[in-house]
């Protein structure tokens, strides 16, 4: 009940203070209907991206047909042939995954029926119009500056740092790109610093709470001297904090005992750990941009009665850090709720 309430908070919260924003989308016909099919609203930044995206839509005069496949693929593949056998003029996803994508989006082009992927994109990319973050860009921006200040602590205590990486979903093409920015980053440290970083620590999370709790639990009990995390979704966070407070190892910054921390999304909670110290920086994906283009690009293949649209429209991301925020911080979308209160609804 209390997730429930919160993501209520956060409908009403962004439309009444984020939303609407000033696009540049085409104007729309009369007598449009767009098919926009997603999967649960479990994390902040799906909420406000649904958001962002109906709300333009409605705006505009676009009638819009919702579908929540509730995280099951197969149903969602269901519920876009049933958009497909009413004729909609246009398609946008939110998938499951890589795979179910691309089934997805071949069953749409087989009807004629430009399909736009929003922000997590398909295994194969040739076909259909994808906006997505740059997750390796974004990821390296924000493990290298955590791996900056490991180098400094190393240089001084001689003492080799020992990285843990939270993996996503790996069927997910989102967190394969995150898990190589990662290790792009480690590898370029090694290189030029051989010994700095220990074997990095992977722990999977399958995009679940209750999943990398149990895994991050075995992993710091196994491992108490990991000094250096980087969770590849803002939205635990939390559950790093659960792990890490009783073992006395959630430190702020400056603070023996700190461990540095990084992730990526750009979230409320993550601007609020920020500005507390106890995250170092988070790679961010600009959410205003990408249902920007979204929106844009689908429109125009309607318009155009362009029926097979194939593109890859990339938002290349951003790093927030504690070195940054005082001059970066309206340009994350997390940092716009937060200081707008929607921590405290």
């Amino acid at each position: 009940m209390k997730r429930f309430s919160r993501k209520i908070s956060l409908v009403l919260f962004l439309a009444l203070v984020v939303f609407p924003l000033t696009f540049t989308i085409v104007s729309a016909q009369e007598d449009i209907t767009i098919c926009f099919g997603f999967q649960d609203l479990e994390t902040e930044f799906w909420v406000a991206g649904h958001r962002a995206i109906t709300d333009t839509l409605r705006e505009q005069g676009v009638e819009v047909l919702e579908y929540n496949a509730n995280e099951d693929p197969n149903r969602q593949l269901e519920q876009i042939r049933e958009c497909i056998a009413q004729g909609v003029d246009g398609i946008i996803i939110i998938p499951q995954d890589g795979d179910s994508a691309v089934t997805i989006i071949n069953e749409a082009q087989a009807a004629d029926i430009p399909i736009a992927v929003f922000n997590r994109p398909p295994n194969d990319l040739s076909r259909g119009i994808t906006v997505v973050a740059d997750n390796v860009s974004a990821t390296e921006q924000a493990v290298e500056f955590i791996a900056q200040k490991a180098l400094r602590q190393y240089e001084i205590t001689g003492e080799p740092i020992t990285p843990l990486i939270l993996v996503g979903a790996l069927q997910d093409t989102n967190a394969i790109g995150r898990r190589d920015g990662f290790y792009n980053v480690i590898n370029r440290y090694n290189e030029r610093y051989p010994g700095l970083f220990n074997t990095p620590i992977e722990v999977a999370t399958e995009w679940d709470a209750a999943t990398a709790l149990a895994n991050l639990e075995a992993a710091i009990t196994a491992n108490p001297n990991v000094d250096f995390i980087f969770t590849s979704s803002d939205f635990l966070f939390p559950t790093i904090r659960s792990v890490l407070e009783p073992r006395g190892m959630w430190q702020p910054m400056g603070t023996p005992g700190h461990v540095l921390l990084a992730g990526l999304d750009g979230d409320a909670t993550a601007c609020m750990l920020i500005d507390e110290g106890y995250v170092d920086g988070t790679g961010v994906q600009n959410l205003f941009l990408e249902a920007q283009l979204t929106l844009d690009r689908i429109l125009q293949a309607v318009a155009a009665g362009e029926t097979q649209p194939n593109e890859v429209l990339l938002d290349p991301g951003f790093a927030l850090t504690a070195g940054n925020i005082h001059f970066q911080r309206s340009d994350m979308w997390g940092c716009v709720l937060y200081d707008e209160g929607f921590l405290n609804q």
